[in-house]
């Protein structure tokens, strides 16, 4: 109890909300370098996993990315990546822009390839081009899955934003970070609890956008194509 008493005193003092060290500009760091990770992560993973969904080819390319993804822990990525970038900003967004790739090029991939495919030749009964038939018809589809995938990202990019303290990334983690170096408890307690809460917030976030951009007929149907998918299931955060 004394500590979630000096967890609050921290939390409320004015001190904690003011100055370089200050809450919001932690906060601001670890927003701008997990929405820049997921922004660059999306804009290499959508464009990849809609060709390889439209065309089927290199099917197994999408798969074995994101197993991949999934098997390598991120303090290791961090490590294999520091004799090229070596204590950087560039560091930590490498790493999360990595983390962030695959479980949207797996549900970009896997939301196409479920598109009912009498849909697809109806477009092509109507004369309808390859272009046409991927932005008009897989793509409407697909968009919740691939919305899900994006959200998967988002989630773990944030959560994970928290070593890049450690590379000298800034962002909450600083927090824990200097929690371990002055063996102060509420420090490091205060750091866990932030991301835990923002991590919270940007997944309610990206549900509540998702529910406004996908029609309620379309979101049913993705569930049903996410359990029936392990490598989708396994990375997606609970609704």
């Amino acid at each position: 109890m004394e500590l979630l008493a000096e967890l609050a005193a921290f939390l409320t003092a004015p001190t904690t909300w003011a100055g370089p060290n200050s809450i919001p500009t932690r906060l601001l760091e670890h927003i701008v370098l997990s929405g820049l990770s997921v922004i660059i992560g999306g804009l290499v993973a959508v464009p990849v996993g809609l060709y390889i969904g439209h065309t089927g080819r290199a099917g197994l390319l999408a798969v074995s990315v994101a197993n991949i993804g999934r098997a390598i822990p991120s303090l290791a990525l961090l490590l294999i990546l520091f004799p090229f970038f070596g204590l950087s900003y560039g560091l930590a967004l490498t790493a999360l822009v990595l983390l962030a790739i695959p479980p949207i090029l797996t549900n970009a991939y896997v939301g196409l390839r479920e598109v009912d495919r009498d849909l697809v030749e109806a477009g092509r009964g109507m004369g309808m081009n390859e272009p046409q038939l991927l932005f008009r018809v897989e793509l409407p589809a697909a968009l919740p899955v691939i919305l899900s995938g994006v959200r998967t990202a988002a989630v773990q990019v944030v959560a994970t934003a928290t070593l890049a303290a450690f590379v000298a990334g800034g962002g909450l983690g600083r927090y824990i970070v200097d929690g371990l170096a002055r063996r102060n408890e509420v420090l490091l307690l205060a750091g866990a609890v932030l991301v835990a809460l923002l991590a919270v917030l940007t997944e309610r976030l990206f549900a509540f956008f998702e529910t406004r951009l996908v029609s309620p007929g379309i979101r049913v149907d993705a569930r049903r194509l996410v359990m029936s998918h392990p490598e989708m299931a396994a990375a997606r955060p609970p609704a």
